[in-house]
């Protein structure tokens, strides 16, 4: 399902009124951390999902969860004042979960890095346990096709690709 191109379109204003209105003109202390990242709005218009995030430990983010619902009416109101919409959308305010994710990640990617480091230490003077090439070439396949031996007197490789007969 393809989404609604004016409900995107609407979403993008939102983003930008209410990253302008925490930025500059919104004066808490608590919201100056904050980054609004993605806006999400039904297809009918009528409920705007604002997704932030917020630098700093749980505190900083719990403080800017507050402030965030504190202005949310004033909020609210310059969003429906500048899109000159019928019906302002309600907003919510959710933390982006994204910042969780990448710092998994990031863990994720650290961890493989010290195994990639440990394997290539532990191989260090390691010897092959067989030959360095395993696999068989086009010079060993001919080799050996002359080399059959027959004791009982049946054709052998080599008499059948004679022509004489």
């Amino acid at each position: 399902m393809m989404p609604n191109p004016r409900a995107t379109r609407i979403a993008g204003r939102i983003q930008e009124i209410v990253a302008s209105l925490v930025t500059t003109r919104l004066k808490d202390p608590r919201l100056d951390m904050v980054t609004i990242t993605d806006v999400k709005v039904t297809g009918d218009l009528q409920h705007a999902t604002v997704y932030y995030t917020v630098y700093g430990d749980e505190k900083r983010q719990a403080d800017a969860r507050r402030g965030l619902q504190s202005a949310k009416g004033n909020i609210r109101s310059q969003v429906g004042g500048q899109l000159g919409l019928r019906l302002t959308p309600t907003i919510e305010f959710v933390a982006d979960a994204l910042p969780e994710s990448a710092r998994t990640f990031e863990d994720a990617l650290t961890a493989a890095r010290f195994r990639d480091e440990q394997i290539a230490k532990s191989a260090e003077g390691a010897a092959w346990a067989g030959e360095a090439d395993p696999y068989r070439t086009v010079e060993d396949d001919e080799a050996s096709v002359g080399s059959f031996s027959d004791d009982d007197g049946d054709a052998t490789p080599s008499d059948l690709s004679s022509p004489e007969s």
